[in-house]
């Protein structure tokens, strides 16, 4: 009889033994490369994030008959970690050709300005104190006199941006009344900021006047009843009207006025003595011809930070601040010290104080022969080619100027290079036009020259090293 061995049956197939335990969290926290995160993000941030991604890991039908041993759980680690890290807010290279670019931030602080502030915001202050007698002081300080020596305003008024400015205005001077706008002047900007329905909450009624194109003079006064509380003119902000169109002569209008209503501008951007917008009014102008209130940003031309400001008649003034919904609006001291030292500097005339936009436009007489350099530097892959720059930010919207910048030529989709130098540790934010990707050398700041040669250097050169691969 044979007998029969194990060694002769055949082998039954070797089953992987799958492995369902992922790294435990305290552990992988230790871990020297999350060290960064742990302490750009905190522990806790870190730790909730590990959490959630494990939690989603084990819910992944994949985990559920493979087990972790296709899975690279530290690759989706750090990289979970890393998306959470793009949140957060972080300098960027402005690389777009739009000086005051809402979504970077707008006008950036200048440091000089930003310094001479910080002893008065790291310690305590006399924001409501008066140090003549010791009691209570306003919080606007020196803003008054500062803006009034400035546009020659009687008084001012603060908020925290000008959206609230306009708000405010007809929340504390036309609630239940009648505001009468422009049809061409019922705008939207962005974030769904619609005027029409900013009347409405402030518990205004709308009263249209004119047409889309055409507004007189006449067009606002007949308009006017006992009811009417003002005559709301809106700065058309991110678009403009060209051809067959008709704007009222606005000291026409504050003559006509009853006394009864208000003649209020929204000018928006701060243009004030600068001469690079002729096309546009400037505050002191408005002010000149008649208005008894203007409201305007502290970020846009002005080149401070985010404010809303309403300057104009000294009476409207007082009453917008002693409205109850002023202390939902009120900007703290940064803010208020801010727009002080900015504007002390202003009336000095230190360049400190210069807006962004006026900056950009004065770099923008070098950009070409710095474009031409910096192409040179990169020869086969950049070229020097001509452009356009806009103020932005919703300010002087049919205004273009020239400049220079450059086009890269690197093989690939344009979209695939923009989406990797916005990748980069000091992110590029550049565009893309025609399928060419295009940086704009008029809005790079001076103190961004040396991270911005660097860093496309190095994309540059691992992407040619890749691609000899």
């Amino acid at each position: 009889m044979t007998t029969i061995t194990s060694s002769d049956l055949p082998s039954s197939p070797t089953v992987p033994t799958l492995n369902y335990r992922l790294p435990q969290i305290e552990q992988l926290l230790q871990h020297p490369d999350l060290a960064d995160y742990v302490r750009l993000l905190s522990r806790p941030v870190v730790t909730n994030t590990l959490r959630d991604l494990f939690t989603s890991i084990r819910q992944h039908p994949d985990f559920k008959t493979q087990g972790v041993n296709d899975i690279d759980v530290m690759e989706l680690v750090f990289n979970s970690c890393r998306q959470l890290y793009r949140r957060r807010q972080q300098r960027v290279i402005n690389a777009t050709g739009i000086a005051v670019h809402t979504n970077l931030g707008r006008s950036p602080i200048n440091e000089q300005i930003w310094d001479n502030v910080k002893a008065v915001n790291t310690g305590y202050n006399n924001l409501e104190l008066k140090l003549s007698d010791g009691k209570r002081g306003d919080r606007n300080g020196l803003l008054s006199t500062l803006i009034h020596s400035w546009i020659g305003a009687e008084d001012c008024v603060v908020v925290n941006n000008n959206a609230a400015s306009v708000y405010l205005v007809l929340h504390a001077l036309a609630a239940g009344k009648e505001v009468i706008v422009s049809r061409g002047e019922q705008v939207q900007i962005g974030g769904g900021f619609r005027i029409p329905d900013i009347l409405a909450l402030s518990g205004c009624k709308l009263v249209e006047v004119g047409t889309t194109n055409i507004t007189t003079s006449d067009d606002y006064i007949n308009a006017i009843t006992e009811n009417t509380a003002m005559v709301l003119m809106v700065h058309q902000s991110n678009f403009s009207m060209q051809g067959f169109t008709e704007s009222p002569d606005i000291q026409d209008v504050a003559q006509r006025l009853p006394e009864h209503v208000s003649l209020v501008i929204d000018q928006g951007s701060g243009l004030s003595s600068e001469q690079y917008a002729q096309s546009e009014v400037s505050l002191p102008r408005y002010l000149q011809m008649g208005a008894d209130l203007v409201c305007f940003s502290g970020d846009k031309i002005i080149g401070g930070p985010q404010a809303g400001i309403i300057a104009g008649c000294q009476t409207l003034c007082q009453q917008l601040a002693k409205n109850p919904m002023m202390r939902t609006f009120r900007p703290g001291r940064i803010v208020l010290s801010m727009l002080e030292q900015l504007l002390v500097q202003k009336l000095n005339r230190n360049p400190a104080a210069f807006g962004v936009a006026q900056q950009a436009l004065d770099r923008a007489k070098d950009s070409q022969s710095l474009a031409q350099q910096w192409a040179q530097r990169w020869k086969s892959y950049v070229q020097a080619v001509p452009l356009v720059m806009q103020v932005g930010g919703g300010a002087i919207p049919s205004e273009t100027y020239p400049c220079y910048g450059l086009k890269l030529t690197l093989p690939g989709k344009a979209q695939l290079h923009l989406d990797a130098l916005r990748d980069l540790p000091i992110p590029i934010i550049g565009y893309v036009n025609s399928n060419q990707l295009l940086l704009n050398v008029a809005t790079l700041l001076e103190s961004d020259h040396a991270a911005f040669i660097a860093q496309l250097d190095n994309y540059i050169q691992s992407y040619i090293h890749t691609e000899a691969k």
